[in-house]
């Protein structure tokens, strides 16, 4: 139960003596990869990887215990505010521009790939194959997503992308096209099948 003493950290400042304003940036994505970040605020923009490295804000910072590959546990005092922030950021703009199949696939192989990372598996030919997977899957992850941080949060804002699979009209079915509201009820109605079909024999089972 020992908290960690202040003075570990140092890439981040202590959210509670954090700014009392947020800072709103815009991070700019190609092919699912941050390639610029703003400051809305004063204009300052930052394109090298290591400038995207400040954590004046408190953000990402953890303590947890983890399973070391050869089976013990230990604990573990993190500093990540750069990758906390465009954590977040590119999960929202993968959201925006990926389709929802794919990025399920994406999602499991990003689990699989941690992993091998943390094991130090990075030069191991399945790494090298999920790399390849995941690079093929972030094709269409083109954008800029506005956010704020402020006393060690990430709020996401909003976000744009020539690539977005959003659709307003469609969504709200205000628009006469492809997709109706009658539509839904029968979608409805099909899937219901199956449960009614699993209820009807569970009530069987449970009369025997």
């Amino acid at each position: 139960q020992n908290q960690a003493p202040p003075g570990l950290y140092t890439k981040t400042r202590d959210p509670a003596t954090s700014p009392d304003t947020p800072d709103v940036l815009e991070i700019e994505f190609e092919r699912g990869v941050p390639v610029k970040v703003t400051n809305a605020g004063d204009g300052a923009t930052h394109c090298s990887a290591l400038e995207l490295f400040v954590g004046k804000h408190g953000v990402g910072r953890i303590d947890i215990v983890e399973n070391r590959f050869v089976g013990m546990k230990s604990r573990g005092i993190y500093e990540t505010p750069a990758g906390t922030i465009l954590y977040h950021a590119h999960l929202d703009i993968e959201a925006f521009t990926m389709d929802r199949e794919v990025r399920k696939i994406k999602q499991g192989l990003a689990l699989k790939f941690s992993e091998l990372v943390y094991n130090g598996f990075w030069h191991s030919p399945e790494c090298e194959f999920l790399r390849q997977c995941i690079g093929r899957s972030q094709e269409a992850v083109v954008g800029t997503v506005r956010l704020s941080v402020f006393k060690g949060q990430v709020y996401i804002l909003g976000r744009e992308s020539p690539r977005s699979l959003y659709n307003e009209e469609l969504v709200s079915m205000n628009v006469q096209g492809d997709y109706e509201p009658a539509d839904a009820t029968g979608f409805i109605n099909i899937n219901s099948l199956r449960l009614k079909e699993y209820h009807r024999l569970q009530s069987k089972v449970t009369v025997k």
